[in-house]
């Protein structure tokens, strides 16, 4: 692993932004790169991960039907589309978005994060009703009893689901 400490925010500009760079092998997957930036001056951070071999654009889906099924390794690049089509919620890639190794249970703790601020600090009580509603729908997935879709897309090739039951598709062409 490295670590370079003091190094200049490209947001506050001061010296107090940490940078790491580390390598690790995912099962299924291959060599990874993880990279990441933390300032502790004004609490900028970003993280990305990428394979260290070059990758096909691809689509993932993953369907969680029991409770094991949370355990199962996500690895998104900042370049990863991850969608639950029956939520019609996503996380977009872009300047901001964060790549992460982590698993299928995380990936819903984002969404749940969304939809309970929206519960909690919506205006409208229409907007309040449906974030209960798809709530309730994610704890059920949670506890095993309703089916969901997870779909991950990524141009770059660095994002993936590792199960034998996702289904993976190469992307031909990548909407812009």
């Amino acid at each position: 692993m490295d670590r370079l400490e003091n190094e200049k925010c490209p947001i506050c500009g001061e010296n107090k932004l940490v940078l790491v760079e580390d390598s690790m092998e995912i099962p299924y997957f291959g060599q990874i790169d993880i990279f990441s930036m933390n300032c502790s001056a004004c609490g900028f951070k970003q993280s990305d991960v990428e394979a260290a071999e070059e990758k096909d654009a691809a689509r993932y889906e993953f369907t969680i039907e029991k409770k094991d099924d949370l355990n199962v390794r996500v690895v998104r690049s900042s370049e990863g589309f991850i969608s639950i089509p029956q939520l019609k919620m996503s996380l977009e890639p872009g300047v901001g978005a964060e790549g992460f190794v982590s698993n299928i249970e995380s990936v819903l703790l984002r969404f749940k994060r969304i939809l309970e601020n929206e519960r909690d600090n919506a205006d409208d009580d229409e907007v309040r009703k449906h974030a209960k509603n798809l709530l309730k729908k994610l704890w059920k997935v949670e506890c095993g009893e309703q089916p969901l879709k997870i779909v991950i897309e990524d141009k770059s090739g660095n994002s993936a689901i590792i199960s034998p039951k996702a289904k993976v598709t190469k992307l031909k062409k990548w909407k812009s």
